[in-house]
């Protein structure tokens, strides 16, 4: 499980300050009265940046670790926020979807840039269309695009400031934003037909 750590920092000035160190939980979030044997249970490194570590804390009784992630950082995504919503913003502008993603990725073959494209696309749309929903007054008339609540909220970049003002409701919302599960994929269409399973009938 995973729950936002307030720094106001950038990735890089949370590695040089290793303000891991500095984390800390007041109490378990299963057991608040304690007795649960709540304590810290270590680190673990994220890919990007390089030296970045994500403190975490063990609940022996829910037999649940519990994480720390710094506002910079992107939820179950390698990189920060700011670095997913400036994908997501690039496609949002003109050219093709395919064209944008192999501009970003020109070391990847281009289904795969388009897969990792597609797939920050969809998780971040996602998360912005339930918060329009969760916070109409804050978010009312925008799209559920980063270009559109850009131009609402007035700033440089909306995810880190939206995952300040989401606050509680993080836990529904999917990552790179939030720390809810990730948006569900459509892998057929509704009227697909399916093969039943067992022995395929002769030809």
């Amino acid at each position: 499980m995973q729950f936002r750590l307030a720094t106001g920092l950038t990735s890089e000035e949370y590695v040089s300050s290793e303000f891991w160190r500095q984390a800390s939980l007041e109490h378990c979030p299963f057991h608040p009265k304690g007795g649960c044997g709540f304590r810290r249970h270590g680190t673990y490194p994220r890919r990007y940046p390089a030296g970045a570590r994500i403190p975490r804390w063990y609940c022996p009784t829910a037999h649940v670790t519990v994480s720390l992630l710094a506002d910079c950082f992107a939820a179950k995504l390698p990189g920060s926020l700011v670095s997913a919503e400036r994908v997501v913003a690039e496609t949002e502008g003109p050219g093709t979807r395919e064209t944008i993603a192999t501009r970003i990725r020109p070391e990847v073959e281009p289904p795969g840039a388009l897969r990792w494209t597609r797939r920050r696309v969809r998780n971040v749309h996602a998360g912005l269309s339930a918060l329009i929903g969760l916070l109409p007054c804050l978010l009312v008339g925008c799209r559920p695009t980063v270009l559109s609540i850009r131009d609402a909220l007035g700033v440089e970049f909306t995810l880190p400031v939206l995952r300040e003002k989401a606050g509680p409701l993080l836990a529904r919302l999917p990552p790179p934003l939030g720390f809810g599960p990730r948006p569900e994929r459509r892998w057929a269409k509704p009227n697909a037909v399916q093969q039943h399973t067992g022995p395929a009938p002769p030809t």
